[in-house]
Parts: structure tokens; C-alpha cells; sequence
């Protein structure tokens, strides 16, 4: 498994993301190739080896040729020169869903609709280059998953469209909701929109920790030369130990030792934190001290989710505190198929291994409505399922 890993200590932007993945290895001629087919005139890609603070890697630049005649487009507009274009669909898919969150994080500062969001910067034509050329790139390089860091934001205040705003501008702001961040480090806009809507649109996973073979390192050069080294370090890593059908994620785990809960709401309070986003969550016996018996709850969640699922713990319980730990999860491939039997269709989770089905489960809901139904047994239904998928 190849995995291209986004390391933004110091930000990104949607110039900084075509410089890293040029120097990591995407043909240059090809990215410029790719973008003559949104036929549209008026910029051209200048990339060249530059430094920061020591450190060397590719900087690219979309010139604009002629900044007077610029355009400024809404999001129609945009997806009209996308969808209009000879690119690969999958370039096309990715590069209107960075478009769309942009347009989403405007339009939710601005209190509009995303169709009547006019924009300043994504309309303009650099804005244009980058965001499309990251989904080129991204094609070319054919990676099996995206991972990144938290994103750094930076610190202050920048200069745009609409004045002088806080760093992170409201639109990134927006944008980087429910992804792991971090503040401070630079007195500068460290990520821009552009740069945070490609990484949240196209990453998998964002963790501060990686432990896979890096086979290449690579470095975009940004604008700025702070003290701080103003680039983007991005790793191709391989798993040559990864398994087949199995996907491997971060999650957490919440966990609440109770000694002084009515034993009768704990079923209440499992309710509310699968209603709440839980992948999985359990009541395990335990002794505390002074021989007191009591019980630990214990929650798998993703990460997102933690905040909603401490809240449903504090408030439906007694718990005083809350552990948390994070874990790797990895989980088979997974896929619901439907059985037809000779009482009626029932759906069936199927799990994959190594490239074979090694466990299916029929929903017991449909199961116990066709038993009720035709007056059989829960067994008797079994029966039939295992027959259709042995047939």
C-alpha cells in the first residue's frame, strides 16, 4: 500500500501543494499538459528549485499574464470549465469537491447560498490552477490513501477581499471544523482556504503519528521566509505488511469507571451513545477499591466524535471523569448484499478477507419479521439464508 502523508508543521497552500508533489515526483509537463485541457487562456506554471532556511525544494507559481482582465466567477462558472474539460472524471470529482467546500465556507460566513457565492480568490484563475492541479497530481501519483497531519493555521491577522481578518481567515475557519489543528507558531495566514480544502477534501486520516517505511521525502516552497522554514513536507510511505480487504484507522476510546448508577439506565445511556456517533460501546464488571463492585463504560469512537459522546456521558450518568486513549482499528472490508429466500428478501453483511468472503450475517430485524410473518422460526430462516449463499 502507498500512502502520500501531509506533513503541515508549518501549513500548506495551494501553491505549496503543487511545488511538494512536483518534488516528490509528479511530472511537470504533465501537470501543464492536464491543465491546457480546462481550456481557459491567461496563466501559465513557473517551477523552480528554491530554499527556505536551508531546506530545498520546488517552488511553483501560477503567473497570471494579464492581473487587469482577471475574472472573478461564481461557482457555476467554475464547474462549468470542470465539467466542460477532456481531464479524467476522478480529477474532475476531486476538484469540485474542493471547489464545493470552499463555496460552503463562504457561503456560511457570508449567510448565502453557495450558488451566489462570488468569488474573489477561488474564481480567480491561480486559485483555479491550484486546486485543479492538486487533483491532477493526486491522480498521477495513485497513492492508496492520504494521510496528514494537524494542519498548522498560523497566527494574526491577513489582508483580503473583505479587509483585514483574524488568522485562520473565517473561511478556513469553516473549513478545517472537525479536523485536527494547531495555532501560534507563525504571526502569519501559516493556511490558506485553498490550502485547508484540498487536505480535508482529499485526506483520509489525520494523525500526528506515523510508523511506516517513508521512501521519499519532498518539500513546496512557500512565499514567505520566516523563521520558521515556510514550506510543505510531504512522504510517499509504504505498508508492504498491509492486508488484503483490511483498512486500518484511528479511533478512540472513552472509558468511565461508575460505582453509584441505577443499574436500570444503563441501557438508557448505551442508546444515547449509539444515537450519538459510537462505533461500538460496552458495560464490563469490575472491582474498585474497598471491594466496591462497580461497572466501566467503555466507548469506540472516531475522533470527531468525542466531544458529543463526553457530553452524553456526563450528562446520562453519574460519571465524575473520563479516560481516553487513542487506538488503531483495523476493520474488514464490508459489504451488505440482499438474499433472496423463499420468505422474502433479507439483508445480509458480508465480510472479506485476503480476497475471499470469510463471514456473512443476516440482519436479525428482517429476519424476525419474516419469522413473525409466516409463523417459522428464527431458525428455519437461517436455514434458507445459508442455502441461497452456499447455492
Amino acid at each position: 500500500m502507498k500512502i502520500l502523508y501531509y506533513d503541515c508543521f508549518a501549513g500548506i497552500s495551494g501553491d505549496m501543494n503543487l511545488g511538494a508533489l512536483l518534488d516528490l515526483g509528479v511530472d511537470a509537463n504533465y501537470l501543464k499538459t492536464e491543465l491546457e485541457k480546462l481550456n481557459i487562456e491567461g496563466f501559465h506554471l513557473e517551477i523552480k528549485q528554491d530554499q527556505r532556511r536551508g531546506i530545498t525544494g520546488t517552488k511553483a507559481d501560477v503567473i497570471i499574464e494579464n492581473p487587469d482582465n482577471e475574472k472573478h466567477r461564481h461557482l457555476r462558472h467554475v464547474e462549468e470549465i470542470v465539467n466542460n474539460s477532456s481531464l479524467p472524471q476522478q480529477v474532475k470529482t476531486n476538484a469540485l469537491k474542493i471547489f464545493d467546500l470552499v463555496a460552503e465556507a463562504e457561503a456560511k460566513v457570508h449567510n448565502i447560498s453557495k450558488e451566489k457565492v462570488h468569488f474573489h480568490e477561488v474564481g480567480a484563475l491561480d486559485s483555479i490552477a491550484d486546486i485543479v492541479g492538486a487533483a491532477i497530481c493526486l491522480d498521477y501519483l495513485k497513492v492508496d490513501k492520504v494521510m496528514a497531519s494537524p494542519i498548522q493555521l498560523g497566527a494574526g491577522t491577513v489582508k483580503c477581499a473583505h479587509g483585514i481578518m483574524p488568522v485562520p481567515a473565517p473561511a478556513t475557519a469553516e473549513i478545517v471544523k472537525n479536523v485536527p489543528v494547531k495555532t501560534g507558531l507563525v504571526n502569519h495566514e501559516a493556511t490558506t482556504p485553498t490550502g485547508a480544502a484540498i487536505l480535508v477534501a482529499t485526506v483520509d486520516q489525520f494523525t500526528g503519528h506515523i510508523n511506516l517505511p517513508i521512501t521519499k521525502t519532498a518539500y513546496g516552497i512557500g512565499n514567505r521566509d520566516s523563521e520558521v522554514p515556510n514550506v510543505l513536507r510531504v512522504y510517499l510511505l509504504e505498508d508492504v505488511q498491509s492486508l488484503h480487504d483490511v483498512s486500518t484507522e484511528e479511533a478512540l476510546v472513552l472509558e468511565s469507571n461508575i460505582d453509584d448508577m441505577n443499574p436500570e439506565h444503563y441501557d438508557f445511556l448505551l442508546d444515547q451513545l449509539f444515537d450519538a456517533g459510537a462505533n461500538d460501546a460496552w458495560l464490563t464488571p469490575i472491582i474498585m477499591k474497598k471491594s466496591r463492585p462497580a461497572v466501566q463504560v467503555s466507548v469506540l469512537c472516531p475522533l470527531e466524535q468525542a466531544f458529543n459522546l463526553k457530553n452524553v456521558i456526563f450528562k446520562h450518568s453519574t460519571s465524575l471523569g473520563i479516560r481516553e486513549y487513542r487506538v488503531s482499528k483495523n476493520k474488514l472490508r464490508r459489504e451488505e448484499t440482499t438474499v433472496a429466500t423463499s420468505y422474502g428478501p433479507v439483508r445480509v453483511k458480508n465480510s472479506y478477507f485476503d480476497g475471499q468472503r470469510v463471514r456473512s450475517k443476516a440482519e436479525f430485524e428482517d429476519c424476525k419479521k419474516l419469522a413473525l410473518k409466516h409463523k417459522v422460526s428464527l431458525s428455519e430462516i437461517e436455514k434458507e439464508i445459508r442455502k441461497q449463499l452456499e447455492s
